[in-house]
């Protein structure tokens, strides 16, 4: 799709050594009950072709998940890819059980290290306190396996609380902030709590990792019905991560979880997505978001934003209008937040017109090589279906119906949008 500029290679390479740019994917390993070798392959083959790093495994359990990681493991030192532990501690995770998972993985070379030691992280456990922590590090470091921990620890959202995470926590040394979405608030996401974190995670040698996603959606009962304001979230997020707080490590949220609608990865038939997240995730899929985050991550490891040599438009749309009443599921939480519209960011190799149309409505702009952003609002007229083109010299050089109708009609509140692709 692009090539990079050869032009200031080498500082770009300098500038990857010395920040390190890693970017890696949150996998839920729980939706690896049905893996097999041949799935890991497949994801991991996939990521890394996207330009992604490694994995880190969010694993909640010590049965099946257990057994899965160590296939992903085997997959991993034979393509070249990393991977890491992000204990999921809404799990009563024993602190003997995180050291044994550890230590049984520490000496391969597909685990990820940051500064001369295993990368562990987390999702929440700051309830566990210091102690357990500092335990965990110093059983390791009892069997010569030296740790970096980097925890998300996820009540230290607030900026003011970075001090006292660094005083409630001596053991940590780095920080993994996951917080990549709005705060239950009508607005975009700043970089505020981001660089109060980085800062506190880089006064203990870092890494600072961000959380980089897509959107948030989730329905599966009265009590977990949720949507974030996400409409533009894929591109602004990544040039914050860019050009403002150039984190040591970028995670995507998530490859994975269909259940909160930020996957980036293939839907897996073979996942068990329980009774309710299938009527919001099946016929949806994400993968054109990849060829974004294949341009951004390609802009942050090298500080160089790539030349395109092939246009694309790539648009996402939700597939009702958010004041519908569906007969099933769930209305969300800050269901007014996203606009109803179809938006699309165009990957252009020379300048070109993007126009898009569904039904009455029109949208389009004039867009320069590289990446730029539109949308056009749905129209009034039920049951339509988005139009998009590239146009160049008065010509279509490229066009493409979606695949889902905008429509009226729903049996359940869905606010997870189809992701398609001109190419």
């Amino acid at each position: 799709m692009y090539t990079i500029l050869v032009i200031a290679a080498v500082a770009a390479a300098n500038t990857l050594l010395a920040r390190a740019s890693i970017v890696v994917a949150h996998f839920m390993a729980q939706n690896a009950f049905s893996y097999s070798q041949s799935d890991w392959a497949n994801d991991i083959n996939t990521a890394k072709a996207t330009g992604i790093d490694g994995f880190a495994l969010n694993i909640a359990l010590t049965d099946y998940e257990v057994d899965r990681v160590a296939d992903a493991f085997v997959v991993a030192e034979s393509s070249d890819f990393k991977l890491f532990f992000s204990f999921d501690m809404s799990f009563s995770w024993q602190a003997s059980d995180v050291v044994s998972l550890v230590a049984a993985h520490a000496s391969s070379p597909a685990m990820l290290t940051y500064n001369g030691g295993v990368l562990v992280s987390t999702f929440s456990g700051e309830g566990n306190g210091n102690a357990f922590f500092e335990g965990v590090k110093t059983s390791l470091a009892n069997e010569g396996i030296n740790v970096t921990l980097a925890p998300a620890f996820i009540s230290y959202r607030d900026p003011s609380l970075a001090s006292k995470l660094l005083s409630d926590f001596p053991s940590i040394d780095g920080f993994f902030n996951w917080w990549s979405w709005p705060n239950d608030v009508d607005t975009t996401l700043t970089t505020d709590t981001d660089i109060a974190y980085r800062d506190a995670a880089h006064s203990r040698g870092g890494p600072y990792i961000m959380s980089v996603s897509p959107w948030q959606f989730k329905d599966i009962d009265p009590n977990n019905a949720w949507v974030e304001l996400g409409d533009t979230l894929w591109n602004y997020r990544w040039l914050q991560a860019i050009q403002d707080v150039k984190p040591d490590i970028v995670e995507i949220v998530t490859w994975n979880d269909y259940a909160e609608s930020h996957y980036i990865g293939d839907i897996n038939p073979n996942v068990d997505l329980g009774t309710a997240a299938p009527n919001y995730v099946n016929g949806f899929p994400h993968a054109a978001w990849r060829i974004v985050a294949q341009y951004y991550i390609a802009w942050y490891k090298t500080g160089v934003a790539p030349v395109v040599t092939d246009d694309t438009v790539v648009f996402w749309y939700r597939a009702h209008p958010k004041a519908v009443s569906c007969s099933g599921g769930w209305a969300p939480r800050m269901a007014s937040f996203p606009a109803d519209a179809v938006f699309a960011l165009a990957l252009l190799a020379s300048p070109a017109t993007i126009t898009l149309d569904i039904g009455s409505m029109h949208a389009q702009w004039d867009a320069a090589p590289g990446a730029s952003l539109g949308s056009v609002p749905f129209p009034v007229e039920d049951a339509q279906i988005p139009f998009i083109q590239i146009i160049r010299g008065g010509q279509t050089v490229k066009s493409m119906f979606g695949s889902v109708f905008v429509t009226e009609s729903c049996s359940w509140y869905n606010f997870n949008p189809f992701v398609g692709v001109v190419q």
